[in-house]
């Protein structure tokens, strides 16, 4: 069993920046990967990026790519989501989720499906 907490969320304004943190308990966590996801108001839950157990391959959508950096610290047990470039599309809810069977690969979308365990996710806003 993996417990999920976010962290780092808040008000930002365009053109700025935040990092998230996903900071997990449990055990074994180094051999789950690790997903960031969003959902804006009246949107559907995006998947934005993924990184593999070791932290060795990453993957994001196009419409964070460039802009976010994922990252994990296994030692801490927490993967980061750098956000830059921030414009108020980005203002949404995040979440961060994992599982052991879905892969991270790169090109492919993030699916949320195959992802077992969720944080309760943070609210980004981003405005002026």
């Amino acid at each position: 069993q993996l417990q999920l907490v976010e962290s780092g969320g808040g008000l930002v304004q365009p053109g700025g920046s935040l990092r998230l943190s996903c900071t997990a308990s449990g055990v074994s966590f180094h051999t789950y990967v690790i997903g960031w996801f969003r959902q804006a108001p009246g949107k559907e839950r995006e998947g934005l990026s993924c990184i593999t157990g070791s932290g060795g391959i990453t993957n994001y959508a196009d419409s964070v790519k460039g802009r976010f950096t994922i990252s994990r610290d296994n030692a801490k047990n927490t993967v980061y989501l750098q956000m830059n470039s921030m414009g108020p599309e980005d203002t949404a809810v995040y979440s961060c989720a994992a599982t052991q069977f879905q892969k991270c690969i790169p090109g492919f979308r993030v699916e949320s499906r195959g992802y077992d365990f969720w944080g309760q996710g943070t609210q980004v806003t981003v405005s002026s």
